[in-house]
């Protein structure tokens, strides 16, 4: 895409980047009232099935998806015009959704302006080896890599290891400001969990918030994961990476059924989201039906998503994503030229 081209698509999807106070209220209304109101029945139903308790809560739990949306467009400065009214709702949100605003406010903007840069990897993404890499590695990483890479482990044990680990603690060199909201946050957290559990018990209290929050938690990380880890997806070194190829063509338009596109808040738009953060969640749809050159980015489904759990490896050669099977004759060749090796200085 030519420089022209480029100024010229970013000017089109500019004109959706404004915020209507309206449209954001409203939002609110449906999406956190709804949430509370589902947590109460999931605890009535307590007395008539925990089945339905459950269902109740994973019902619940698609709000709190919803919420985050909320929370992620209040760390871009999209949701409210005024930036005090999206700190203040991003924190009440961050609390919700056990994320620290400030912190992943950072992060997240790092992500932003590095996604798909192979030399800019490591905050806020999606740990991607390249297949050389990964030959190169020693067998302790290739090992920690792919347990990672496990999708029990990472849609598993990934919701948990980002509510009880790295949402809860600072980077050490972490200004004053993103500190201090990060131990407001935790303490708001330890408040309203100790509350609650004593208000209705413990095992009430983790059946319906442990549901919530572990669908919530294991959908959010697969929406982020199919979203950049599909097969023809966008990564470059430094001095080949551009920002616009990066936004539509290193993420992907997750077409979701209605309902579900609702309750992720449009964040299937993804290219848009990445061509221009500053875009409300409520505007992405219009701003990709009104943007031809958005219609070219990579469309994926529920279904063909599936596959991206075999994408384990980029392979810069022939741009796209391998899994481990495709380069094991790599591994088996690195194995013998080294053995030979050993041979030889023997």
């Amino acid at each position: 895409m030519s420089k022209e081209k480029t100024m010229q698509l970013r000017k089109q999807v500019a004109q959706f980047e404004k915020s209507d106070t309206a449209a954001s209220v409203k939002q609110i209304i449906n999406t956190i009232p709804p949430f509370f109101i589902l947590w109460f029945l999931a605890y009535q139903a307590l007395d008539i099935s925990i089945f339905l308790t459950i269902v109740l809560a994973i019902v619940a739990s698609g709000f709190v998806v919803r919420v985050f949306i909320i929370f992620h467009d209040c760390t871009h400065g999209s949701f409210f015009k005024n930036k005090k009214a999206n700190a203040i709702l991003g924190t009440i949100t961050g609390i919700m959704t056990l994320f620290a605003y400030e912190k992943w406010k950072r992060d997240h903007s790092i992500h932003h302006a590095t996604s798909s840069n192979l030399d800019k990897r490591g905050t806020g993404d999606v740990w991607v080896m390249t297949v050389d890499e990964y030959i190169e590695a020693s067998p302790g990483r290739r090992f920690a890599y792919r347990l990672y890479r496990n999708p029990i482990v990472m849609f598993g044990l990934g919701p948990l290891f980002l509510y009880l680990v790295s949402n809860r603690f600072n980077r050490k060199d972490a200004r004053p400001k993103e500190r201090n909201n990060t131990y407001f946050i935790n303490a708001a957290i330890v408040a309203l969990y100790g509350g609650m559990i004593w208000w209705i018990g413990l095992p009430a209290f983790a059946i319906i918030q442990g549901t919530i929050l572990i669908v919530a938690g294991s959908f959010g990380i697969w929406l982020f994961y199919v979203q950049h880890q599909f097969e023809d997806s966008y990564f470059e070194d430094e001095d080949q990476w551009d920002y616009v190829k990066a936004a539509v063509d290193g993420s992907s338009f997750y077409k979701l059924p209605k309902v579900l596109q609702w309750l992720t808040g449009n964040i299937g738009y993804h290219h848009v989201h990445h061509l221009s953060p500053r875009v409300p969640n409520y505007n992405l749809e219009q701003a990709h039906e009104l943007t031809p050159p958005l219609h070219q980015a990579t469309t994926i489904t529920l279904k063909t998503s599936l596959k991206s759990i075999r994408f384990r490896l980029y392979d810069e050669t022939k741009k796209t994503f391998v899994g481990f099977k495709e380069i094991q004759h790599l591994l088996n060749n690195t194995k013998t030229t080294l053995q030979r090796s050993s041979v030889q200085e023997k």
